[in-house]
């Protein structure tokens, strides 16, 4: 039975004060519930833009595949700061849609009751319960909780409609979603950008007793039909938010944008991402923004005014610059410029210019973008912990996207100089249920005790001694991983993608770690000095692990360790 039916038992749920049998272009309401509930269709032509309005004024706007006939599924808005208020909900373009008259008001959300447990719902990475997302964004750690803010469309299964969705974790596998933080506004909609703790009240946000939380985001304004005709063009500022609740409310600063409109200085509309960390040695918060085809760097005292100080070409969006030991050494530290595609520098920061002293190189290829890394991390732990957008569909499901397992990074001294490495988080291994351990297996052996695995959901590590074959490789269900000694590359599924892999020379052992989850696999190799992060054929019935080679048996398997996993929605 489809969830309307059994919504429409029950009339009681239903505040709808205006329906008729014809379609229509409005509705009014008296707000009531928590949420109101919109059904959703996955047919572009069913697309309209729909207005909240309140006293005439627009509190919400938002596009939406609104359909005329059945749903598909059911997205939700939190109108609880609006409880009491009579309110108008209509199509921007006066267009009629029968989908209005199955709007409604609930305090609970019945076509949840399979939530997290959909037949293409990622079972180790987190996802949003509805809708889709993107980058994360103001990942920061405070008082016990992690916090992942990410782009979100809470309306759609596609890109649009830019909200900043939020998640918290104490153990960074197990999530636990909250409501939205940052709506659009007439400033723009919210792309994307960062979260800093103000301990010091800089900014003089502060109200409380917690530490004033401050996001830094782009506030991205694009011109309706009239506004283009007259000339208008799309604008990238830099606005903040704070929250003196620990992230549970957000209020938008006054004066924003705090970097107005700067392409007619730059010649160019990329001006946005910024990443925001408090520099100790300067006592500044410094800023990195993507502009043009290069990165900027930014100072400031308070988080509302910002200076300009340099920049760095040629990079890309979403960009990053932090500190990091190298090779444990607190006495030796070296910084990393990387941006969204995962393309990396390092060299010396000063607090205002970046000095290349090597790069560029790329620690991850595949479908992986925009990854951000913790800021405020406690002393004792000091990790630099990254979570980037795994940009994998789930198709026909009312969710799309995911994001990758938490990583750690560090630099580590090679015979090609320091380089960055990627490696999972000690925290995943809170998943295991089972664990078996194997060494110096052929390959039929491994095969063997890799088909004794009774989960789908798998971490695997091992290290594969190559004595005499050309290209080996891991069948993980439909999908094929291959390594050729000759090119020292990697492919995936035969020739659809190649991806270079660059430490000194070819090797004959290397290491790898696995994770495969239900529309996922991810390899690091060689402890995370290069990391592919690749889809899985979602129509293939076939299942399992197993090696193979091209010629020949002439491959050992070192330290196999095989643990199945539960889902962290358990």
């Amino acid at each position: 039975m489809k969830p309307l039916k059994k919504l429409q038992l029950s009339t009681l749920l239903f505040s709808v004060l205006c329906v008729s049998a014809m379609a229509q272009s409005s509705i009014e309401l008296k707000l009531e519930s928590r949420y109101l509930h919109l059904p959703v269709s996955f047919e572009d032509e069913d697309e309209v833009k729909l207005e909240l309005v309140i006293n005439n004024q627009v509190v919400r706007d938002f596009d939406i595949f609104l359909p005329d006939s059945d749903p598909d599924f059911w997205v939700f808005l939190d109108i609880s700061n609006f409880n009491g208020k009579e309110a108008i909900l209509r199509t921007k373009n006066g267009m009629n849609k029968k989908g209005l008259e199955r709007v409604y008001q609930s305090d609970g959300r019945a076509y949840l009751e399979n939530v997290y447990h959909e037949k293409l719902r990622p079972q180790l990475h987190f996802s949003s319960m509805r809708r889709w997302l993107n980058d994360p964004n103001g990942l920061v750690f405070y008082d016990g909780e992690y916090h992942l803010f990410y782009q979100h469309n809470p309306y759609g299964y596609g890109w649009g409609n830019m909200h900043w969705g939020h998640a918290i974790s104490t153990d960074l596998v197990h999530w636990e979603q909250l409501p939205e933080a940052l709506y659009p506004d007439e400033v723009g909609v919210a792309f994307s950008g960062c979260v800093v703790i103000d301990h010091e009240n800089t900014s003089g946000f502060r109200s409380g007793d917690e530490a004033v939380m401050v996001a830094i985001y782009t506030s991205t304004w694009f011109p309706d039909e009239k506004q283009e005709e007259a000339g208008a063009r799309a604008m990238e500022r830099q606005s903040i938010a704070y929250s003196n609740d620990r992230g549970r409310s957000w209020t938008k600063y006054e004066g924003n944008p705090v970097i107005g409109d700067r392409s007619e200085e730059l010649g160019s509309w990329n001006d946005r991402d910024p990443n925001v960390f408090w520099h100790e040695p300067t006592r500044k918060w410094v800023m990195i923004l993507f502009e043009r085809i290069g990165l900027s760097i930014f100072t400031s005292d308070n988080l509302k005014e910002w200076t300009h100080e340099s920049h760095v070409e040629p990079f890309w969006e979403c960009p990053e610059l932090f500190e990091l030991h190298v090779d444990d050494d607190p006495d030796h530290t070296r910084w990393v410029i990387y941006d969204g595609g995962g393309d990396y520098v390092i060299g010396a920061f000063d607090g205002r210019q970046f000095q290349v002293e090597s790069g560029p190189h790329t620690y991850v290829e595949g479908e992986f973008f925009a990854a951000q890394t913790y800021e405020n991390i406690p002393g004792s732990d000091g990790r630099r912990i990254q979570i980037g957008w795994a940009s994998l569909a789930s198709p026909g499901m009312p969710f799309n996207m995911m994001m990758g397992i938490p990583t750690e990074l560090s630099l580590r001294t090679t015979n090609n100089g320091i380089r960055l490495f990627n490696e999972p988080v000690a925290e995943i291994s809170n998943l295991h249920t089972s664990t078996s351990k194997f060494d110096n297996l052929s390959i039929s052996e491994a095969n063997e005790k890799l088909g004794e695995a009774s989960s789908t959901r798998l971490h695997l590590t091992f290290e594969v001694e190559n004595i005499n074959v050309m290209r080996y490789g891991l069948r993980v269900g439909g999908d094929n991983i291959s390594y050729t000694i000759r090119t020292n590359s990697f492919m995936f599924n035969g020739e659809s993608l190649v991806y270079k892999y660059s430490p000194e020379l070819p090797s004959k052992r290397i290491s790898y770690e696995i994770i495969v989850d239900r529309t996922s696999i991810e390899v690091f190799v060689d402890h995370g000095r290069f990391t592919m992060v690749l889809p899985r054929d979602l129509e293939s019935d076939e299942q399992g692990v197993e090696f193979w080679t091209n010629n020949g048996t002439d491959l050992i398997i070192h330290n196999l360790e095989i643990h199945e996993m539960k889902s962290i929605w358990e």
